[in-house]
């Protein structure tokens, strides 16, 4: 029973170190300090919602959304966390200790399978899944805070395409990548990921994030390592 678990562990390895090899390397992604991202979500009925994304490794991760006819506003700190929506008036208020504890994991930028034993993760080898028409591994991720979360990497390009969790997300996904979404009916959220582009300092990123309610984001601008206004990481009423 040993053996085999260890055998399934050093194939999870293999597999999460193609991935990183693809992005370009674990090196590289460890250069990431900042992001900036730009996405825009057409509705089925047309109207257009657009999101501004700020992430600073280990220390923010602020998300701004405009509806067209208003706006929401979400800051996750490691000390502390805010949300505002139109149904509260735009006011902010204060995000529950216990959802702020799940928010915060994502303030890792470069994802939980960089160095995740370090960080006192597990990972498990699932076997293969469809995803669509890609035959893709599957690997958990469980972090020490047990909130665990599921890759699928196609073995073609080692890119994860996508991701499940439990109880929605603040904003970031995909290993650390681009995402947002929402729960579905099991408290599950899906993710799917496209349209891998490299940016002009060679970061590589997916461009369309696909959530499990049928929407989408199109990512049109991702910037690396620029910096963040210190106003953004605290709430203005």
């Amino acid at each position: 029973m040993g053996a085999t678990l260890n055998v399934q562990a050093q194939t999870a390895d293999e597999i999460i170190n193609n991935y990183l090899t693809a992005l370009g390397g674990k090196e590289k992604l460890n250069t990431i300090k900042t992001l900036y991202m730009e996405g825009v979500t057409v509705m089925q009925n047309g109207n257009e919602i657009n999101a501004k994304v700020y992430r600073d490794q280990d220390k923010l991760l602020r998300r701004d959304i405009d509806f067209g006819m208003g706006s929401s506003v979400t800051i996750v700190t490691d000390k502390e966390g805010w949300f505002s929506n139109p149904r509260n008036g735009g006011a902010f208020q204060a995000i529950p200790a216990d959802r702020l504890k799940t928010q915060q994991t994502d303030l890792d930028i470069r994802g939980g399978l960089v160095d995740y034993a370090a960080k006192g993760s597990t990972v498990e080898l699932l076997g293969k899944e469809k995803v669509g028409d890609v035959d893709a591994y599957k690997i958990k991720l469980t972090p020490k805070t047990g909130n665990e979360v599921i890759y699928y990497f196609d073995p073609k390009t080692w890119y994860v395409i996508r991701e499940t969790r439990k109880g929605g997300m603040p904003g970031g996904g995909g290993a650390g990548r681009p995402g947002q979404g929402q729960p579905q009916g099991d408290g599950t959220v899906n993710i799917d990921y496209s349209n891998y582009q490299k940016t002009a300092d060679g970061y590589l990123f997916p461009m369309t994030v696909s959530f499990g309610n049928g929407g989408s984001m199109n990512y049109e601008k991702i910037e690396v390592n620029k910096p963040i206004d210190e106003k953004l990481y605290k709430p203005k009423n």
